[in-house]
């Protein structure tokens, strides 16, 4: 059982995300590109983690046809392998199905491997290489891919993604 609950995020969260994004990633999101996020909730769903009050982890998804784009996903540094991502991807993809996508896409850095083993797990295989993706680092990024069909589990009863 997890300590943490999932629910919307809100205006009143971006502070605490920005944190999380400036503590994990090279190129941080911006408050005023969160909040556009945020508002965005026809095409957007951000959700957040909460433990103690605390949001310990959130993932910002984007609706494009029949497909799911993983905008941005992080955790709060300390609170790693604890499986806060896993639960949030979960959530993030049965919502996904219930609204009938079937493809789900996002980009990686090449040097993040512990984002890569997670999305792997869920069924995502690399299709390309955006080259210097990344502005500030120049860093290139894995396309990764999964199509969201019949689910099966893997060794800790995550569900994968198969075709």
């Amino acid at each position: 059982m997890s300590g943490w609950s999932l629910r919307p995020c809100e205006r009143r969260d971006v502070t605490e995300l920005l944190a999380i994004e400036e503590a994990q990633f090279p190129e941080p999101w911006t408050k005023g590109m969160l909040l556009d996020e945020i508002s965005n909730t026809e095409t957007r769903r951000y959700t957040v983690a909460v433990e103690d009050d605390r949001i310990v982890g959130y993932l910002g998804v984007m609706f494009v046809l029949d497909e799911l784009h993983v905008n941005t996903i992080g955790t709060l540094p300390g609170h790693e392998g604890r499986g806060i991502a896993s639960s949030l991807l979960d959530d993030a993809l049965a919502d996904a199905k219930a609204r009938g996508i079937t493809r789900a896409t996002l980009e990686v850095a090449t040097s993040n491997e512990r984002a890569q083993r997670l999305y792997f797990r869920y069924g995502f295989k690399p299709v390309g290489v955006r080259k210097n993706y990344y502005e500030r680092t120049h860093e290139d990024a894995l396309v990764l891919w999964a199509q969201l069909g019949d689910e099966t589990g893997d060794a800790e009863g995550r569900p994968t993604l198969e075709p």
